[in-house]
């Protein structure tokens, strides 16, 4: 199959655990080379004696022969005592070593000894159980990576799964019938990395749902203005209210929903299509396709059946007469306020006549006022009209 390699360290945040006593783990999202995905959580300490053994196993990399060949990035060494400030802060810091290391040859990015850094251990795989007293805080880097910003834990949302789920891959969490989760990560692509006291992975939105009430905010409101993207593989509808389109296709995404099917706009028609289908146009179309690969576009909501799930009682989800409806009035609007002149301002008159509120018009339209027309002119024709005067 090849050799092992990782394709990418992600940081996702960092713990301050309680047990055996108070210290500080980061979380680590590692992307291997069969598109798995797996979450690690490793101490700076550790970190930093992984980088004190690159520099010792590659001394010319490291540039102590010659400083001015060094390419193994620096790295502070951890203090006598790491607080929530220093842990917070050094953040920056251990996305842009972890990025570098990615960048470097192959003889150090592919090492055994920085492979067996990041492959899961049992430590990884043990959560915290009830009998502690006090349960881990997680706090998550914000999507911007402005790491000051973070004040405080985290509160994870919790979610009950409406229905059974089974994995398909490694990086997936098989789900039963009322199993709770907390949510670390909601996808645009409707795939949510979840974990509960046993296990982690990703799991599709469309089997969660909160504990207690509908989520009226979660799903925002249609867009039909529209924004621009592009497929970047094909679909064949499999459902009458879904689209087919091939792969290269620009299209308009008028609602983004959460379970990873959005409403998009082809010309005058309107459907579902897979999130993890689209891409905005200049973004990392590779790394989007390795998604694809992973996990695929997720099931919708909408086929899921649970009687008692309160999905049920939520908010009715708008029909697809609806989407067209709507869309197609935008774009009437749009086009008639396109266009020049005349034909501009009789859009209004057209609009009472299609109403049949409309007025009889007079055959020869009044003439306009002297400041009216003033009111028109462009002000070097004002003034060469003032100097006459």
């Amino acid at each position: 199959m090849g050799d092992t390699f990782i394709r990418h360290i992600a940081l996702l945040g960092f713990e301050k655990r309680f047990v055996p006593s108070q210290h500080y783990v980061y979380m680590f999202l590692v992307k291997w080379q069969d598109l798995s995905e797996k979450v690690v959580y490793r101490k700076f300490t550790e970190i930093y004696e992984l980088h004190k053994l690159l520099k010792e196993m590659f001394p010319i990399e490291a540039g102590d022969i010659n400083p001015q060949n060094r390419i193994i990035p620096h790295l502070p060494a951890p203090r006598w005592f790491d607080g929530q400030r220093a842990t917070e802060s050094r953040q920056g810091t251990l996305t842009e070593y972890c990025n570098a290391l990615m960048s470097l040859p192959v003889k150090i990015s592919r090492c055994p000894h920085l492979l067996d850094f990041f492959k899961v251990r049992p430590d990884d795989l043990k959560l915290p159980t009830d009998s502690q007293t006090k349960k881990p805080e997680t706090y998550l880097v914000p999507k911007d990576n402005s790491v000051s910003d973070i004040t405080g834990p985290i509160i994870l949302q919790t979610y009950r799964a409406i229905a059974d789920f089974e994995k398909t891959s490694g990086s997936q969490m098989a789900l039963a019938t009322g199993d709770v989760v907390d949510v670390v990560e909601k996808s645009e692509s409707g795939w949510w990395f979840c974990q509960t006291k046993t296990k982690r992975g990703w799991v599709p939105a469309s089997y969660l749902e909160p504990l207690d009430s509908p989520d009226e905010s979660e799903d925002p409101e249609p867009n039909y203005e529209g924004e621009p993207y592009v497929t970047i593989k094909a679909y064949t509808a499999e459902m009458e209210d879904e689209v087919s389109l091939q792969e290269g296709e620009a299209i308009e995404v008028i609602h983004k929903l959460l379970d990873g099917w959005w409403v998009i706009r082809k010309d005058d028609i309107t459907g579902y299509f897979p999130s993890m289908y689209l891409q905005k146009s200049g973004q990392d179309v590779a790394q989007a396709q390795r998604q694809i690969k992973s996990r695929g576009a997720p099931p919708r909501r909408s086929s899921i059946r649970n009687a008692h799930s309160i999905h049920q009682r939520s908010r009715k989800r708008l029909s697809q007469d609806t989407y067209r409806r709507n869309s197609v009035r935008y774009l009437q609007q749009r086009r008639r306020a396109g266009r020049p002149g005349p034909q501009s301002a009789a859009s209004p008159r057209a609009e009472q006549r299609e109403s049949g509120r409309a007025k009889p018009q007079p055959a020869v339209p009044p003439r306009p006022s002297a400041d009216l027309i003033l009111h028109r002119c462009s002000e070097s024709t004002k003034r060469k009209l003032a100097s006459e005067v």
